[in-house]
């Protein structure tokens, strides 16, 4: 964003004053006045370069991850550099239907990554998987942007966008380490189980231990992150902020406001899709399934 269209965005907000608008411009000048360090073709080679050392370490002691590193890299170069000219081409545009089907596209491709990461889950889960995140996401981005950043426009592509991208990402991770967890323990607990259904318990308190134990494992990187950040690591968007010459402060409060998300997001999508699939384990009459199956159209 330049300077006039920041300075012209603050200026819309209530309660500001044509002082503080020249002195958020003075600021976005100070931070736009070419501090940024542009990297180049050369530079995207040179870091290429230092993978494909580390692949060829892997494959002179046998570790068979060489091929498998070198591609990821490959791939996420590629990934990033085509999301860069997408973003570029969105906030330019400023068009709101651009930045609702951008998200849509990046929430579909969630789902998929969640369910090829998630480990011994049923079939069918795409469906409530997709529902989680529509809804946790919609949720937590709203507050965001209406209570906390206060764009304007209130789709702003370039908070819009990348706000989706980092949210998203830690809260795939969660989901699928979360339902990996949850049936793994079920697995595990299946005599403990059957035993609380003989007893007379519900479906839910027999899964509730499992429940439990999934939330937390997925909650273990969020929380491990806000014990860490500003003391031992210095998060992503803080340091590309900073590097690209933005005032540290604000990246500060901006890294605190991602990561309160990301531990909110998080805490309430593992919830909900435990939720929506500890019935999977069992039947209509209450017993534990060896299989999990999602039915649908049936009341289970």
């Amino acid at each position: 964003m330049n300077t006039i269209n920041l300075a012209s965005a603050w200026a819309t907000l209530p309660g500001n004053t044509p002082h503080v608008t020249q002195t958020v411009a003075q600021t976005a000048t100070q931070t736009t006045s070419g501090t940024s360090y542009p990297i180049d073709i050369w530079g995207l080679l040179i870091a290429l370069a230092m993978v494909m050392v580390a692949s060829g370490l892997s494959w002179l002691m046998h570790l068979g991850i060489g091929k498998t590193l070198l591609w990821s890299a490959c791939r996420a170069l590629i990934q990033l550099c085509a999301m860069g000219l997408i973003m570029g081409y969105v906030i330019k545009s400023g068009n709101p239907w651009l930045v609702l089907a951008l998200v849509a596209v990046m929430l579909v491709a969630a789902v998929q990554i969640t369910l090829s990461r998630a480990k011994g889950v049923p079939k069918g889960l795409a469906g409530p998987v997709l529902l989680t995140l529509v809804i946790t996401m919609l949720l937590m981005i709203s507050m965001v942007t209406e209570l906390v950043v206060r764009p304007h426009p209130w789709y702003a592509p370039q908070l819009v966008v990348p706000l989706t991208g980092m949210l998203l990402g830690n809260t795939v991770s969660a989901l699928a380490v979360g339902l990996s967890r949850f049936y793994e323990s079920m697995k595990e607990r299946r005599d403990e189980v059957d035993t609380l259904l003989a007893l007379g318990a519900t479906r839910w308190e027999a899964a509730r231990p499992s429940v439990i134990s999934s939330i937390r494992l997925g909650l273990l990187p969020t929380t491990a992150s806000l014990a860490s950040s500003g003391i031992v690591t210095i998060p992503g968007m803080m340091a590309g902020q900073v590097i690209a010459g933005g005032d540290p402060l604000n990246a500060a409060k901006y890294q605190f406001v991602i990561l309160a998300s990301i531990a909110a997001l998080t805490l309430l999508a593992d919830t909900l899709i435990m939720v929506m699939v500890y019935r999977t384990c069992f039947t209509a009459d209450d017993q534990y399934r060896d299989k999990p199956v999602v039915e649908r159209g049936k009341k289970r």
